[in-house]
């Protein structure tokens, strides 16, 4: 025999100081963040590609043995690199930032943006030609406007401008919600 625990009265409910805590953090969550880094230059790319390679390594053998001196001054001496190339990389690099738009907000851009023939044929319900630069300005936290996302897209290398696309567009599906094991 299963028995139902009854509902607590909704005044009760309301009073419940965790309950109000946790609806005031919920009502202050922002929507997700991703980013797009761009470096062009590579020489920039390489020495922090190398400099994480040597901290790695650095790391590794001064945690195979903690006792040896020489060991940990090597490490001291490769995270002092790759802080620096870090840094390097950072003031080279170009850092695009994308919103997660409100689902109505998100859902009229699609709506606004219905598929061609060929293309519902092929199983799109949008038209991701003149979606992508929609998406790109309403998404940009850096006021990418349409005109210049549509140049980007236009101009860009195929795998650049593909990338900027995709940030736009997984930023609408990204998800901090974890389920737990409970």
């Amino acid at each position: 025999m299963t028995t139902t625990k009854p509902a607590p009265p909704q005044n009760a409910v309301d009073r419940d100081p965790h309950w109000a805590a946790t609806r005031a953090r919920l009502a202050a969550r922002q929507r997700p963040v991703l980013k797009m880094t761009i470096c062009d230059d590579q020489q920039v790319k390489d020495r922090l590609a190398t400099a994480q390679y040597n901290e790695r390594r650095a790391r590794t053998a001064a945690e195979s043995d903690p006792a040896d001196k020489d060991l940990k001054k090597l490490l001291t001496a490769a995270q002092t690199e790759l802080e620096a190339a870090q840094q390097a990389f950072d003031e080279a690099a170009i850092v695009l930032r994308f919103q997660a738009l409100r689902r109505p907000d998100f859902e009229a851009l699609k709506k606004a943006h219905p598929a061609t023939e060929e293309q519902a044929e092929d199983g799109l319900a949008f038209n991701p030609e003149t979606l992508g630069p929609e998406l790109i300005a309403a998404s940009s936290l850096d006021g990418i406007t349409v005109d210049e996302a549509t140049e980007y897209l236009t101009d860009w290398s195929e795998g650049e401008a593909a990338q900027l696309w995709d940030t736009a567009w997984q930023v609408q599906g990204e998800t901090r919600a974890d389920l737990g094991k409970g």
